[in-house]
């Protein structure tokens, strides 16, 4: 950590950027990426999140050893021009390794700018239209009792809206737990069945309708593993129990069938974790084929593009719903919210609760409160990075990589994580 910028206004010929590095750390076990950008004025630096944990190497190596060259020596406040620079100078572009290392860029860059002006990045971007932002957190169990006592537990702490995701066999049951299989003769035995995923998620909402207040909001994430008429099915079969969003119906390979599914569909229809371009998600939004728009916002290359996707999600009646969990770094979760509080469109926000570790890695990182998420008031994003203690959990390459690949239908064949 470095001294406190004492912000008096630094004219743009006297202040040059003078050293780009990503710092990785995972005090949750999970790798975070950060970017911090220094300049030549004292205490003057910035913070971006570039966390792409499947591949988090190849992010640090290509902030490292392939963006911070073109920096250095420019001027902090040129924000499009130096993002689109990262972008162009590779000639194949795109993809979540490339557009993370530029959000880890773009972020930090917004995070100097509010330095500079002595306010929070929600005030450069027009100021607030909402105070906070109603979150959503994970209610999981490894049957509909346990995944009730979960989400009971999350609605004392305030909550108001609740995804409940229940266990199946294989550990197809996205963001629960793994339970023993029920193919014990089949090719392979573990094996997760769309099927058996259909029969079970009505009885979970039926059950949660009749334990759970009513005024709670229900969410589920079936995590792009249906066909569009199995999607259709779930959505008719999940429509007395009033959902506020179906999450990620179809694999992405199938999106251009997302018109039709969201069609026939009672219940608004959330998509878009998976989008690695600002073009991807805007194709979602002004195709028709969502409700509700769910990038994650590293993943499309920051800040930046992603204020663009709220503005046109406004006029298309979209809603944002920003991938939040605990693989989005706390200054990911600061932009996010910055992009809710400054955002008609703003739908609702996906929640996660930091450890103790966590919050002294990154002193700032917001809390949620009675469900709600605000930001900070301080310049920038509010949040430091304490280098010293960031190295104490070093990420390590395993964990995510050999969660992605456990998922198997009973066939044998591999399904999406």
């Amino acid at each position: 950590m470095t001294d406190t910028f004492a912000n008096p206004w630094t004219p743009r010929e006297d202040i040059r950027i003078t050293s780009v590095r990503a710092i990785t750390t995972a005090p949750e076990g999970t790798a975070l990426v950060v970017v911090k950008v220094e300049t030549n004025v004292p205490g003057l630096y910035g913070l971006g999140c570039a966390t792409f944990t499947q591949r988090w190497k190849a992010v640090e190596t290509f902030v490292n050893e392939h963006v911070a060259h073109l920096l250095i020596g420019r001027y902090p406040g040129d924000i499009g021009d130096l993002t689109r620079l990262i972008a162009f100078t590779g000639y194949w572009r795109g993809g979540p390794v490339t557009n993370n290392a530029i959000s880890g860029i773009d972020q930090a860059l917004w995070d100097i700018a509010g330095k500079r002006a002595g306010m929070p990045v929600y005030e450069l971007l027009g100021g607030k239209v909402r105070a906070a932002a109603d979150t959503y957190l994970h209610a999981s169990g490894r049957t509909i009792d346990e995944t009730l006592d979960d989400a009971e537990r999350l609605i004392e702490e305030g909550q108001r809206f609740v995804r409940l995701q229940q266990s199946t066999p294989g550990g197809g049951g996205y963001g629960a737990p793994r339970v023993p299989t029920e193919y014990p003769d089949a090719p392979y035995r573990d094996g997760w069945s769309a099927r058996d995923y259909l029969r079970r998620t009505p009885a979970l909402f039926e059950a949660a309708r009749d334990r759970l207040p009513a005024n709670i909001e229900l969410l589920h994430d079936v995590h792009s593993r249906l066909t569009p008429k199995d999607a259709i099915w779930l959505a008719r079969a999940l429509e007395p129990y009033r959902l506020f969003f179906l999450e990620d119906v179809l694999p992405p390979e199938h999106w251009d069938r997302l018109p039709e599914v969201r069609a026939a569909s009672p219940l608004p229809i959330a998509v878009g974790e998976l989008t690695t371009s600002f073009t991807d998600a805007a194709r979602l939004i002004s195709g028709g084929g969502v409700d509700l728009i769910r990038s994650h916002v590293s993943d499309i290359g920051g800040l930046t593009p992603a204020k663009k996707l709220a503005d046109l999600a406004e006029v298309f009646g979209v809603r944002t719903a920003w991938h939040g969990p605990g693989d989005t770094s706390p200054i990911g979760a600061a932009a996010n919210v910055t992009l809710d509080v400054v955002s008609p469109a703003f739908g609702i926000q996906e929640g996660h609760v930091y450890n103790e570790a966590t919050h002294d890695v990154f002193p700032g990182t917001l809390r949620i409160v009675d469900g709600w998420l605000t930001p900070n008031d301080a310049p920038g994003w509010g949040i430091d990075l304490d280098e010293v203690a960031a190295a104490r959990y070093p990420a390590e390459l395993s964990g995510h990589d050999a969660w992605a690949a456990g998922v198997r239908r009973p066939d044998g064949a591999l399904e999406a994580p």
